[in-house]
């Protein structure tokens, strides 16, 4: 069975900064290509950043600048350094993998539980 687990969410004030990271289980990681989503109350969800399984980065442009998404695909996490946060940054945020599962068959689209993030004065 695919398991996402994010973690690093937290309250903090304008202008701070977090790291997220989620860990990855029940996939071939170096296979996966990864990315972060996030979801505020009363809006879509949106895609905040990707890192693709050669490395290669996208990022929105609201983050872009401020945001840096990296892979260890040794330790079968992807992380997310979120500096000069705003309030607007203020959401859910989920980490979703897409990618062969280890028990075989074909890939698929794999999500965690989210982690929140809240950032205020």
């Amino acid at each position: 069975q695919v398991q996402l687990m994010e973690s690093g969410g937290d309250l903090v004030q304008p202008g701070g900064s977090l790291k997220l990271s989620c860990a990855a289980s029940g996939i071939i990681f170096s296979r996966a290509a990864m990315a972060w989503y996030r979801q505020a109350p009363g809006k879509e969800r949106e895609l905040v950043a990707n890192i693709f399984s050669g490395y290669n980065t996208r990022y929105a442009d609201s983050v872009k600048g401020r945001f840096t998404i990296f892979r260890d695909n040794a330790k079968n996490t992807v992380h997310l350094e979120m500096n000069n946060l705003k309030p607007d940054d203020t959401a859910v945020y989920y980490c979703k993998a897409y990618g062969p599962r280890r028990a075989g068959g074909p890939s698929g689209d794999y999500w965690g539980q989210g982690t929140q993030v809240t950032v205020s004065s």
